[in-house]
């Protein structure tokens, strides 16, 4: 994988919070702790999107005619099968 060189700006309070990481010894070098950053942003991005997605299906959905007993125990249900409860 290709990489290309950016030039970042900080104030110094983010300047000794990253080197504070660096020295806590999670990461080797700046530019780790930045990428591991981009990569947390990503993932989270990725599951914020599945979840509109998942709000959007139901709202398309339409209205259910299951009352919410039915829905707990279809729910309940589920997740016996699942072993989770």
């Amino acid at each position: 994988m290709s990489t290309i060189r950016k030039t970042l700006t900080f104030t110094e309070q983010q300047d000794k919070w990253i080197k504070a990481q660096i020295q806590g010894g999670g990461f080797t070098n700046e530019s780790e702790y930045i990428r591991h950053l981009i990569r947390e942003d990503q993932a989270r991005n990725k599951r914020f999107t599945a979840l509109q997605e998942s709000i959007q299906e139901g709202i398309d959905s339409g209205i259910s005619e299951k009352t919410i007993k039915d829905i707990m125990n279809e729910v309940q249900s589920r997740l016996k099968s699942d072993g989770q409860i």
